[in-house]
Order: structure tokens, then C-alpha cells, then sequence
């Protein structure tokens, strides 16, 4: 037990604390602990995914080098919101390589970037369907900013949620479509595009 206090703060980051972890996105670190592997003493942050279901044991050594961090501070918060409601950017690249993109900000764990893969692949209710693999990443993406945007703000993931689908209703492509294509909506057009 005198291990666990005096081992309670490694590297900055402190037992009890939210953290991101980039491949897995918000968890908590509900230990530092050691263990013997190999016949190395390690020392372990022990981090939990509680939504995932999931323990992951972090040497504190490498904390830093996969990229392990702290919450975002709020006006990080502000600015991944403030992102959303900007004008989606869409490559016109094979959506395979898009794919792979997105996946690599995803897994970046760099709120900004996240918010920028929510912001380019969001529809609205009246915009076509998107495929199976568009909408997977984007319910990863959002889940990620859903979990971090309430753990800084120490709110509800539904009311993050709410403040994600606020800021994208404001997006250009979604609030002002009306003046480009005078008489139609522009989600029309996108209809008979599609």
C-alpha cells in the first residue's frame, strides 16, 4: 500500500486523472503499479476505458512517446467546436486513401483533427446516406470528441453531444446553401447529384 502512495504521480499525470490515449481516446488512470517483466522492474500506469470495457497497462516511460496526454484545456474545446461549423473539406481522392486519413487523425488523438473528421463527414437528415464505412468512422470520430469535450467540460455525453450537433448546424454547408443555388435548396441538388 506504501507503493501506491508513493508511486501516485509519474511523469505528470496522477492516478485518478482522465487522460487521452490516442488509439483509444478518453481513460482513466486508476493506478501506477510495478511489475516484473522479463526480469525488468516496469512501472505501469493502469488505464481504464470504462465505455470499452477495457484495462491498459502503459509503462510510464513511454507515456509520452505513444502519445498520451492530458484533457484539452477549454479553449481547445472552444476551437475543435469552432471547427464544426466550418466548411467541410473534401478531397477528391480514392475514398480508400480518405479512409485511411481519417483514420490516422482519429487515432491521433489531437482533438482538432478529430473534430475536423466529424466536420467532413457529418450529413444532415436531408443530405444522401452514407456508406457503411463513411459512417464508421464518423461514429468513432464523434464518439471520441462526445467523450472528451464531457470529461473536460464535466458534463453529460449527451449534453456534448449537443454541443457538437450545435456547432455543426452552423456549418456553411449545411446553414447557407440557399444564396449559391437561388431558387433550390441545396440539399436537393445534392439529391439529384447523388
Amino acid at each position: 500500500m506504501t507503493n501506491a502512495k508513493k508511486t501516485a504521480q509519474r511523469q505528470g499525470f496522477k492516478t485518478g486523472e482522465s487522460i487521452v490515449y490516442p488509439a483509444h481516446g478518453v481513460g482513466q488512470i486508476v493506478a501506477i503499479e510495478e511489475q516484473e517483466v522479463a526480469g525488468f522492474k516496469l512501472e505501469l500506469f493502469v488505464i481504464t476505458f470504462e465505455k470499452d470495457k477495457m484495462t491498459l497497462r502503459v509503462p510510464t516511460t513511454k507515456a509520452a512517446s505513444v502519445g498520451m496526454r492530458k484533457l484539452a484545456e477549454t479553449p481547445m474545446v472552444a476551437k475543435a467546436l469552432e471547427t464544426l461549423t466550418g466548411r467541410a473539406r473534401v478531397k477528391r481522392t480514392m475514398w480508400s486513401r480518405r479512409a485511411q486519413e481519417y483514420e490516422a487523425k482519429i487515432n491521433s488523438g489531437d482533438l482538432i483533427a478529430i473534430a475536423e473528421v466529424v466536420r467532413d463527414l457529418h450529413r444532415s437528415d436531408a443530405q444522401p446516406e452514407q456508406s457503411y464505412s463513411e459512417r464508421q468512422l464518423y461514429e468513432a470520430a464523434l464518439d471520441r470528441m462526445v467523450r472528451e469535450i464531457s470529461a473536460v467540460n464535466r458534463i453529460t455525453e449527451t449534453e456534448a453531444l449537443k454541443l457538437i450537433e450545435d456547432s455543426l448546424a452552423k456549418s456553411p454547408k449545411r446553414a447557407a446553401k440557399a444564396p449559391a443555388d437561388a431558387d433550390l435548396d441545396g440539399e436537393d441538388v445534392q439529391e439529384e447529384a447523388a
